[in-house]
């Protein structure tokens, strides 16, 4: 493929040009399908050029996508991609186009499936493993309805190895030819060799004629002897299977077609079809692709350009981010590291996140102490509480979002039992472009309000190696540490780690009339706002709880108690740190002698993609904000600070 057209300008797309609609793909000869795929691809790798993205897994889908949407008739038949990081290509192609360079920017698409942008986006899905669940919502509600229609997942090869794709598998049977799922493999870890005698099964097995041959078989079984008819049945499902590796997936009541090139047009449309036609189902087709296909660097790349920055669309080479500090999760995994070095008992478990968490850094370390599960949280967590009980020292590092999908195994595999289960929380708060499917909103809250459960939160860099630390040396019972997305604030990192006294807070800086209870990297706005309250004549605490449970009950007490206005802040939906001092006070009576108590934190809405600085500025979670709170709680007064007027 010519590189030149890929320019920094908008390739040169004819025939896409033509298309902005299902509708309009279908209008096309089939001849013609190559070249749009073409022209496809080079719009998609100029768009993620211009907003960065999720780049090599579209690239992996643009035949299929073409395929999918001539083949099926989306919208009525519904499309559910799992995941939807692949779905750029998908954006294109049902109306939004005119939109493709505002992926994952404030205000623009969503870099993910969602429901309120598209009716072809009859799912929404950022994390993995739930496209045949809902799809088969779809075919069954349709069935139910007694209306047309069809529910189709795409789903990942390694979005299958969670188990919530086989208990929908298990549950699809009544759903018949309603149903279609497309395994998308692209990483060859389950198809055995894709050639054309495969393919040509493939198409045999999926046409009318053999279709109809083998139900004729299957009725004239049916009046054999039982051993002769379960050995005829048998001989039908492995010999397709030898043949196919469809045997798992009958097993679980699908008609399994494939493998077949998910890059070969002349393949896909044809099987697509017949499967579309077919009576019988829920069928299955495994197609077989390439992530980054079509642009060199992404095929080059050993993760196939999974997340990019803005890049040189000729080169691939990627904008760098301007020197600074060094990022929170590698100051975990580096914190991590040295504690393997000192305990041999110290293992670490990622959910198919070894880069994302840091832990490829334990991986090349220590690799018999590192185990990668696939996306399968609710196993990682119960699998470290065996570790545990077997006196291993295990660190279950998953992002707070994924970390949401594991709510069972944390409360009745690890809180209950009390085992010591150290959980690094990674992409704690906002996260800017990945939006609110990925925001680490609600640990805080999920966590803190269970039994035995230690959270601490690291307020920079600094902090988080002395509690890496401190959870490697806590024996007694679960405990977690979150930290977020992006860079610490830049101060030296301790050689010697320190163990911190369990539930007891910092004072940072010392006032008299506003206290500021911080948790987490607030802190930093914190100290900017205590700067402009000294400014305004307002002598301001500031305080770094640290940890969220248990509260450092003596360090709240003397702040509330010596103290005009109380201030919580925290990047948590409600019902976290702000709702446990609440709690407290209540409790202690504190708030009954006219203190002024108010709770900052993430507002009680999904927020879209947008630079995090926007996000916390427009979640009011920033040093201005801080400060207009408690002139506000002060406005009684307000007008003898710094001169200004009375609100």
């Amino acid at each position: 493929m010519e590189y030149m057209s890929f320019m920094n300008d908008r390739p040169a797309t004819p025939l896409l040009d033509q298309v902005n609609w299902p509708a309009e793909l279908r209008e096309l000869k089939p001849e013609q399908l190559h070249q749009l795929a073409d022209e496809l691809r080079q719009e998609v790798i100029s768009a993620v050029g211009v907003t960065g993205g999720h780049l090599g897994s579209g690239l992996g889908v643009v035949e299929l996508t073409t395929a999918i949407h001539y083949v099926f008739d989306t919208p009525n038949d519904k499309l559910v991609w799992d995941v939807g990081h692949q779905c750029y290509p998908h954006k294109v192609l049902t109306g939004r186009r005119d939109r493709i360079r505002t992926l994952r920017q404030g205000g623009g698409l969503s870099g993910f499936t969602k429901r309120a942008e598209s009716e072809y986006d009859p799912f929404g899905a950022a994390h993995s493993s739930t496209s045949i669940s809902a799809a088969l919502g779809f075919a069954i509600a349709s069935k139910l309805a007694g209306k047309p229609g069809k529910g189709i997942a795409v789903i990942g090869d390694g979005a299958m190895s969670a188990g919530m794709a086989y208990e929908a598998m298990n549950n699809a049977r009544d759903a018949g030819n309603r149903l279609v799922v497309i395994l998308n493999d692209n990483d060859m870890s389950i198809a055995p060799p894709v050639g054309g005698l495969s393919a040509y099964l493939a198409r045999l097995v999926s046409s009318r004629e053999f279709l109809g041959l083998r139900g004729l078989a299957k009725r004239l079984a049916r009046h054999l002897p039982r051993p002769l008819h379960n050995a005829a049945r048998k001989t039908d499902e492995y010999a397709r299977g030898m043949a196919m590796g469809g045997t798992l997936f009958e097993e679980l009541g699908f008609y399994y077609v494939g493998p077949i090139d998910g890059h070969n047009l002349d393949q896909l449309i044809p099987v697509l079809e017949n499967v579309r036609d077919a009576a019988e189902g829920p069928c299955l087709v495994h197609v077989v692709t390439q992530k980054g296909k079509g642009y060199a660097p992404a095929e080059a790349a050993a993760d196939k350009y999974h997340g990019v920055q803005k890049f040189d669309v000729i080169t691939g080479t990627q904008a760098k981010a301007p020197p600074g500090p060094p990022s929170y999760t590698s100051v975990f995994a580096k914190a991590l590291v040295a504690e393997a070095e000192r305990d041999p008992t110290i293992c670490a478990i990622t959910a198919a996140m070894p880069s994302g968490t840091g832990l490829d850094k334990f991986e090349q370390a220590f690799p018999e102490r590192f185990f990668d599960v696939g996306i399968a949280e609710q196993h990682a967590v119960t699998f470290a509480a065996g570790l545990s009980a077997q006196g291993m020292r295990p660190f279950c590092a998953i992002y707070s979002t994924f970390l949401q999908r594991a709510y069972d195994q944390v409360v009745h595999d690890v809180a209950i039992q009390n085992l010591p289960v150290r959980f690094a929380i990674d992409r704690a708060g906002l996260v800017g472009a990945d939006g609110s499917t990925h925001a680490g909103s609600f640990d805080i809250t999920y966590l803190a309000t269970l039994p035995n459960m230690v959270v601490m939160a690291a307020a920079d860099e600094a902090e988080l190696i002395h509690m890496v630390h401190t959870c490697a040396l806590h024996d007694s019972g679960p405990i977690a540490l979150r930290y977020p997305r992006g860079n610490g604030v830049g101060l030296p990192l301790p050689e010697t780690p320190q163990r911190l006294e369990i539930g007891k807070g910092r004072i940072v800086r010392e006032g008299r009339q506003v206290a500021i209870l911080s948790l987490g990297t607030r802190l930093e706005e914190a100290m900017k706002a205590a700067e402009a309250l000294e400014a305004k004549g307002l002598s301001t605490t500031v305080a770094d709880l640290r940890f969220a449970k248990p509260l450092d009950e003596a360090l709240i007490r003397r702040l509330l108690t010596t103290h005009e206005v109380a201030v919580t802040i925290e990047e948590g939906a409600i019902g976290g740190l702000g709702a446990h001092v609440l709690t407290l006070a209540s409790d202690l009576g504190l708030i009954d002698n006219g203190l002024k108590l108010r709770t900052m934190r993430l507002p009680d809405i999904f927020q879209d993609q947008d630079k995090p600085e926007k996000q916390y500025a427009d979640a009011r979670l920033d040093s201005a904000a801080i400060v207009e709170t408690v002139l506000t709680a002060l406005r009684h007064n307000s007008a003898a600070i710094g001169g200004e007027a009375r609100a």
